[in-house]
């Protein structure tokens, strides 16, 4: 795979069962990629190991006046240059190929997981791990795919060069044979310590992004009841953790490179005291004891990749954990739908045979009408939030799945069925950009952009994002600012609402569409809402009798089952209940009613004895 390939065609299934086996599992799927830069590493490593080698056969050249070694030698040097300068640009190139291709594979399958999970990803993982996931971990994770080719490249020249040099001069080559896996292997015992490190580092900067996101997303609330200063000492606790893990890292990393400096140093030492003696005993040639002594000071240059294999696989495999915990979760499907879980991920279908008809819910007997506008009435806010996913296909526990024209949506691939049944929660979020982009979205074309802006009342939307936007005369060029952070909740809730009329889906369900709207727009929002969705299938959660009385049928659910059905005037006078939840109405009032209806019941019952 080429950079100007991607993004990958399918990035495959991951094996996400721990952070080891999901970088195992990213090596084999790059091991074209591998060879290719471990053969030009090995190019490189082996020209530059050459050299010290031709210095030697020069050196005795020169030392026995050798014209013909000495070009020999010179014309060798010229290759290894040459083989060094290609194998170091190919090498580099190869490299970050695989580490930009490896981190684009990761992104493509948090982006599908994330696609896949839809709104049961933030409650199962916290948004600021997500967040970490998706960039600093992802760059990580791209960072030890790229450095195993070097550094195997490296294992093996080190080998290589040193069988060569025990042939090439057995004495000194049997020290330097023994010494360099000793200086590869000096680190080892460091590394559990510092991978630990590593991992609390990680581990505290995870929890620092999570605290900031949280805090920016919520700075006006934050603002608006003066808890800036609280949190954001909260964050600076949290970034001076961060420090003090970060310093704690560095003090062992330092360590081990330390190691690496010093030990090659006591080698190259050792390696001239007995050379030196070597060479006064005759024993060894001065163009031997130069080739031995430039190789071990060369070799320094690919034993520093056993460092980096080492710092890239301790700050790797923590962002592979977390990468895979992501990848590891699964939509809460019933056991029927588990066989179609492959298709989910394909698509295949999308927007084909979409099944139509009424929409039901076994667990709880809901059952929405086809092409009727119904509400429903929940007394838990969660619990209504929780069922307005189900009822969408994004149920957070698994049970029996939601049916729509008697088709169960589990059964049917995921582009289907969020094409057929879309779901608005109550905090629904607008990403940064024109009018125009927001609204840029898979639509039926039968519902206008206008009609869509005018049924949620957007008027003083669109005047306010024009008088926000300089140069900006058409509203549809307007812009909108991150998550529309400049705009009211009410406002943000009736651009949302305007773009989930204009995709016109089969089914549209709406979890208090209009919470943070006043009453007086609100009551235009139902009467727009239900003109504009006439004949199409609409589910509303809400408790606004405003809402609730352009409603064409009024579902009340009451502790996990559907507990009265009928209009809503009729409930309120009927269903105590339902009333308690429409009109606020406090257990004591309750009682309170219940106790004039039976004496209004005793009085009726007096006056029609009197009569008699």
């Amino acid at each position: 795979m080429q950079i100007q390939d991607l993004p990958y065609p399918d990035p495959g299934v991951p094996d996400a069962r721990s952070g080891s086996r999901f970088l195992w599992w990213l090596f084999r799927n790059q091991l074209g990629g591998q060879l290719k830069s471990l053969a030009w590493g090995l190019l490189h490593f082996l020209s530059i190991s050459v050299l010290p080698f031709c210095v030697g056969v020069a050196v005795q050249a020169v030392v026995d006046h050798s014209g013909r070694r000495l070009a020999l030698a010179g014309g060798l040097l010229v290759l290894c240059c040459v083989g060094s300068a290609l194998g170091d640009t190919f090498l580099h190139r190869s490299a970050v190929t695989n580490w930009i291709t490896a981190a684009a594979r990761v992104q493509q399958l948090l982006a599908h997981k994330a696609a896949n999970l839809g709104s049961a990803l933030t409650r199962r993982v916290a948004a600021g791990e997500v967040v970490a996931v998706s960039t600093g971990d992802v760059e990580k994770i791209g960072w030890f795919v790229e450095a195993w080719s070097r550094f195997t490249a490296a294992a093996v020249t080190i080998v290589v060069v040193c069988a060569a040099m025990v042939v090439y001069q057995p004495q000194l080559g049997v020290v330097v044979a023994v010494g360099l896996p000793v200086l590869a292997l000096a680190a080892l015992p460091l590394l559990p310590r510092a991978t630990r490190r590593a991992d609390f580092q990680r581990e505290k900067a995870g929890r620092a992004t999570e605290l900031a996101s949280d805090t920016v997303a919520g700075l006006r609330v934050l603002r608006g009841i003066g808890g800036e200063e609280l949190f954001l000492d909260r964050y600076r606790r949290a970034s001076q953790e961060v420090r003090h893990a970060a310093v704690r890292s560095a003090r062992m990393w330092s360590l081990i490179a330390a190691i690496q400096v010093l030990l090659p140093g006591l080698l190259l030492i050792a390696v001239v005291w007995y050379g030196v003696h070597l060479a006064r005993q005759g024993r060894v040639e001065i163009g031997e004891l130069v080739a031995v002594y430039s190789s071990v000071m060369i070799l320094s240059y690919p034993l520093r990749h056993f460092e980096e294999i080492a710092m890239a696989y301790s700050f790797s495999r923590p962002s592979a954990t977390r990468a895979a915990r992501v990848l590891s979760l699964e939509r809460a499907t019933s056991a029927e739908g588990s066989r179609d879980r492959n298709r989910d991920r394909d698509g295949e279908g999308e927007g084909n045979g979409l099944p139509a008809g009424d929409l039901y819910d076994p667990a709880t007997g809901l059952l929405a009408p086809s092409g009727r506008l119904t509400a429903v009435v929940c007394g838990d806010p969660d619990a209504a939030g929780l069922l307005a996913e189900r009822l969408g296909g994004h149920p957070s526990e698994e049970g029996t799945s939601v049916l729509l024209g008697g088709v169960p949506l589990d059964e049917l691939p995921l582009g289907s069925a969020r094409t057929a049944v879309l779901v608005q929660d109550k905090d629904p979020v607008l990403l940064s950009g024109t009018l125009r982009e927001l609204l840029d979205v898979p639509a039926s074309g039968a519902v206008g952009a206008g009609e869509a802006l005018t049924a949620a009342q957007c008027a003083d939307v669109l005047a306010a994002l024009v008088q926000g936007s300089l140069g900006a005369e058409d509203p549809m060029d307007a812009r909108i600012t991150e998550r529309g952070r400049s705009l009211s909740g009410g406002q943000r809730q009736r651009l949302a609402l305007a773009r989930s009329l204009f995709t016109d889906p089969e089914v549209l369900v709406l979890d208090e569409p209009t919470s943070a709207v006043d009453s007086h727009t609100e009551a235009r929002i139902a009467q727009g809402v239900r003109d504009l969705r006439a004949g199409r299938t609409t589910v509303v959660f809400t408790s606004s009798p405003l809402l609730l009385d352009h409603a064409d049928r009024v579902v009340l659910v009451h502790e996990g089952e559907v507990a009265a059905v009928g209009v809503h005037r009729e409930l309120v006078h009927k269903e105590p209940r339902y009333r308690a939840v429409v009109t606020r109405e406090t257990d004591e009032e309750a009682a309170l009613d219940d106790v004039l209806n039976e004496v209004d019941v005793l009085n009726e019952l007096e006056e029609i004895e009197e009569t008699a």
